[in-house]
């Protein structure tokens, strides 16, 4: 690039243009497409970027459950087990995530359990959720249980009334719902 006399800008007539003089073509140097390999490597940086891995939005079109196979009809009492390179496992009832829990002790290294908050509807880490179990509320698979981000969720929450406060040692057992790896 080439500066004008006396000036510390570029002259705009004299910056480079990419590829073969068009302007924003999307062509590099060599005339290669280097603009989708550039969104490529950025959402592959993204998707094994250092954050722990997150639950994704549950369609209730389309997702079944990992464990009894039913759709998932609610997401106010949906669960997701998720682990870094793997698919996420939805569940449609927190009894599915116990039970699927329990019948697979090594489930993916650094595994987080996610439950839906059962007020709203957003997603908790399983092991830092308060629970109830509230028999004259029906869940997918009948456990009952339902989950909040904490007391206050709980207490704000109509439907918790009445019902058993647990944590989640008393919902999973010696099945913990987060591995560290």
């Amino acid at each position: 690039m080439k500066q004008e006399e006396g000036q510390g800008q570029l002259s705009p007539e004299v910056l480079p243009s990419p590829g073969n003089g068009r302007a924003g073509d999307g062509r590099g140097a060599g005339g290669e497409v280097f603009l989708p390999s550039l969104l490529s490597f950025l959402f592959l940086l993204a998707a094994c970027g250092g954050g722990a891995p997150q639950p994704v939005p549950v369609d209730t079109r389309n997702d079944t459950c990992s464990w009894c196979r039913m759709t998932v009809s609610d997401v106010h009492t949906a669960a997701e087990l998720v682990a870094p390179q793997e698919e996420p496992l939805i569940f449609d009832d927190i009894g599915c995530l116990r039970d699927y829990l329990g019948a697979n002790p090594k489930t993916a290294p650094n595994s987080t359990a996610f439950v839906a908050d059962h007020r709203t509807g957003s997603w908790v880490r399983a092991d830092q959720a308060v629970y109830t179990r509230v028999p004259s509320l029906e869940t997918a698979m009948g456990s009952h249980l339902i989950a909040h981000a904490g007391a206050d969720a709980q207490a704000a929450d109509p439907a918790s009334r009445g019902g058993e406060p647990l944590t989640a040692t008393d919902v999973f057992g010696s099945s913990t719902p987060r591995r560290e790896g």
